[in-house]
């Protein structure tokens, strides 16, 4: 019989032994998961209530700043042998359309006073003082801004040194700092936030529109008189009043049906029509060398109307924007298992999208304030060698200097990020700011933004 053995009740059962299972071998990531990775931290940093589509707009009016002083700003090299500048605009006036697209900079005081107004609103509501508050702004301006004006004074004093041609020191100091013009507006507008609102935005716009007005009246009136043209530099404060004290009206609840931002487009568009082919006007939204009226040294009564049509445009595109972008329309699901991990691991094209607009915003001032020195350094660092470069140094005179031009063009970006690279740490160091600004209960997560 075979040998059976009854288990008795304190008589345990032998353990089972499991193998253990060999560790799992890391997770391989390739640059395509990583920079899915990026986007995706990007798009979940992001706060829920963010406008993506102010964002948007603010990052078209920095990249057609950059885009339209590289397609207009160029270099020559003289029979002399120093530096003088000129423009295409002078020689091809059919490159007028071009600065309708690249001339932006309405669009850019309308989203600062827009934000601004936000800001201002979100600190009062924190208990932040209006000093504070507005030092906190301003040194993202002026930090940035030293840093740039600092090496330049190295550079100026090497080149005095060097014995360059005087000429050519004047043109490149010129290309370099000019632009800087249009930061001193917006801190002066920045610092009258407090007053525009209280004051009420839509009066403003409508008094500022007026003393434009008026000022290219006297002008079309009694003639370009010394004391004219003193008068019309008015319009470098009101003209810009106009779309930033327009952004503060906004940010105040006005603004918010399509008929007004449809409004907007259409008288502006209509006054711009008629000052430009009624009222001698010129069609070119940025100066031109020789002309005898520029819209935009001063900003001229068509600049400004230029301006409201832009941002009656920017109102009417911030749906599809926030739909480019991707900005959820209300809670994101969440979603558990495999699916979960599958849907984490791939970004969608609005992310896509949102991050790259999120990361020229990070470095608005980085790119502004170097984007006429990453030309330069281009300019002379080719005219090193001996030729002269079509498109670089040679006069803008006909179509295929615009064609080398624009081949040029992924060249001055390449210089731009590695002088984004130099300073965006200047950047990012005048955006810290003490704890307790950090959570605004408003749309921007702060104040200093």
């Amino acid at each position: 019989m075979a040998d059976v053995r009854v288990r008795t009740e304190n008589e345990r059962p032998a353990p089972v032994v499991r193998k253990e299972l060999p560790p799992a071998p890391p997770v391989r990531l390739t640059p395509v998961r990583r920079l899915h990775r990026a986007v995706l931290r990007i798009d979940a940093a992001t706060p829920f209530s963010r406008d993506r589509a102010v964002d948007v707009l603010r990052a078209y009016s920095i990249l057609g700043v950059v885009l339209g002083h590289w397609l207009v700003s160029a270099v020559v090299l003289r029979a002399g042998g120093h530096l003088g500048g000129d423009s295409p605009l002078r020689h091809l006036p059919a490159l007028t359309p071009v600065t309708w697209l690249l001339q932006p900079l309405a669009l850019f005081f309308f989203v600062g006073g827009w934000v601004g107004s936000q800001s201002y609103g979100s600190a009062v509501v924190n208990g932040i003082r209006y000093r504070t508050w507005l030092a906190l702004r301003l040194r993202q301006l002026i930090r940035p801004t030293s840093v740039l004006l600092g090496v330049w004074a190295l550079v100026l004093i090497g080149l005095a040194l060097e014995g360059v041609a005087f000429e050519t020191i004047r043109t490149l100091l010129r290309l370099a700092v000019s632009p800087l013009w249009f930061l001193c507006v917006y801190a002066v507008s920045t610092a009258a936030t407090p007053l525009i609102r209280r004051c009420g935005a839509g009066r403003l716009v409508l008094v500022a529109f007026a003393l434009v007005g008026a000022a290219d009246l006297v002008r079309g009136l009694v003639g370009d008189l010394e004391w004219v043209g003193s008068l019309r530099w008015l319009n470098v404060l009101t003209g810009w009043l106009v779309p930033y004290a327009l952004g503060v009206f906004r940010a105040a609840g006005g603004l918010s049906r399509r008929r007004h931002a449809a409004g907007l487009l259409v008288c502006g568009a209509a006054g711009l029509a008629g000052l430009v082919l009624w009222c001698g006007y010129p069609a070119s939204m940025v100066g031109v060398p020789g002309a005898s009226l520029s819209n935009l040294n001063p900003p001229s009564l068509a600049a400004v109307c230029f301006g409201l049509a832009q941002c009656g445009l920017g109102l009417l595109l911030c749906g599809p924007l926030r739909r480019l972008t991707g900005q959820p329309t209300g809670p994101v699901p969440s979603l558990s298992g495999r699916a979960s991990d599958a849907a984490r691991e791939r970004a969608t094209a609005g992310q896509f999208c949102w991050a790259v607009v999120a990361v020229l915003n990070l470095s608005a001032m980085t790119v502004f304030l170097w984007h006429q020195t990453s030309m330069i350094a281009t300019t002379v660092f080719w005219l090193g060698f001996g030729q002269r470069r079509p498109g670089l140094h040679t006069a803008p005179e006909d179509p295929f200097w615009v064609a080398f031009r624009l081949a040029w063009i992924p060249v001055f970006a390449c210089v731009l990020a590695l002088f984004w690279l130099a300073f965006k740490d200047v950047e990012k160091s005048a955006r810290r700011h003490p704890k307790v600004f950090r959570t605004p209960p408003e749309n921007y997560p702060d104040v200093t933004r």
